[in-house]
């Protein structure tokens, strides 16, 4: 049986890159077909206001990332908290990625704001730093697109750190079996990073934009990460595997 995923996508793709990419909601599914595990994903743009309905019933609801800060005060924002914030009461299972790895990070206690280290690039190398029955297939070090600017400085008191560097300390985290987040964006492919360091080259300046550009001769383990977070969101609290 499927597993049933709502992705709750917080941005609009640039007009320049939405014919290629469409959107987050459909960069993550793409994504998810790459991996073994069946599930089937519902996209709703919180932008818009669109949520579903009281009586849909998910495995899971995924926040996607976005050039909005997670600590802004945008009144979709602030919706979009209190709806999580209701599912988490609730139980519910919630995976966030860059922009809803900061904000569930700032709505269960921790902090998120504009990093002091400045704008993460291109692909990005993480020393493992917890095990986990889901964490598999096992990496020694995670590799990962990444574009941000800021960052969870502080977790919620009962999250475990996954993945860790100097430059992104709290890279990915969990809370028990609930939660599960990522600075990284699993979802990019490397021309679409390319195409958002193009776009960016004034604003990141050349030192920034010629080693984001440099390190995309590398690969990445996006694929690897979607598998984890569905097997995450199978995984069944006191399981073993």
């Amino acid at each position: 049986m499927s597993l049933r995923v709502c992705i709750l996508e917080t941005d609009f793709l640039r007009p320049e890159l939405v014919d290629q990419y469409q959107g987050y909601g459909q960069m993550f599914q793409r994504l998810f077909s790459q991996q073994p595990i069946a599930a089937e994903f519902t996209v709703y743009n919180v932008m818009n206001g669109d949520y579903p309905a009281d009586e849909q019933v998910f495995d899971a609801y995924l926040v996607t990332g976005s050039k909005a800060d997670s600590f802004g005060t945008d009144p979709w924002i602030q919706t979009l908290k209190t709806y999580l914030l209701n599912r988490y009461e609730r139980g519910d299972k919630l995976l966030g990625i860059c922009f809803g790895h900061q904000l569930l990070a700032l709505l269960l206690g921790g902090k998120s704001e504009r990093a002091s280290q400045g704008w993460g690039v291109g692909i990005h190398n993480y020393q493992m730093a917890a095990k986990a029955p889901w964490i598999s297939p096992v990496v020694e070090e995670l590799t990962l697109l990444i574009s941000h600017q800021d960052q969870v400085t502080a977790l919620p008191e009962n999250a475990t750190v996954i993945a860790s560097s100097d430059f992104c300390p709290f890279a990915a985290y969990h809370i028990n079996d609930q939660v599960l987040c990522f600075q990284g964006h699993p979802e990019f492919i490397h021309d679409y990073s390319r195409a958002l360091l193009d776009i960016r080259q004034q604003n990141l300046g050349e030192k920034i934009y010629s080693s984001g550009v440099a390190s995309l001769e590398h690969d990445h383990h996006g694929v690897t990460v979607a598998e984890w977070m569905m097997r995450f969101v199978a995984h069944k609290p006191g399981a073993v595997a």
